[in-house]
């Protein structure tokens, strides 16, 4: 998996929720758009990520990916 490919597609899903005033609620509409459309690889692999500093991740991603 490429990371960096990862990193955007997860900064994109949550820029799309991020519009929602509720920051946390847009952290779990990432958690739930990961869970249901990521094969179990990719959310491995961002996790890892986020486990390892996850720069570059937006904050309402980094929340997203944390909930996993």
């Amino acid at each position: 998996m490429n990371i960096e490919r990862l990193v955007a597609m997860a900064n994109d899903i949550a820029a799309f929720f991020a519009a929602d005033p509720d920051q946390d609620a847009a952290a779990e509409q990432v958690a739930v758009h990961l869970k249901k459309f990521w094969e179990p690889r990719m959310r491995k692999e961002i996790r890892r990520f986020v486990d390892q500093g996850g720069t570059g991740l937006s904050p309402v991603a980094r929340r997203g990916v944390e909930r996993l």
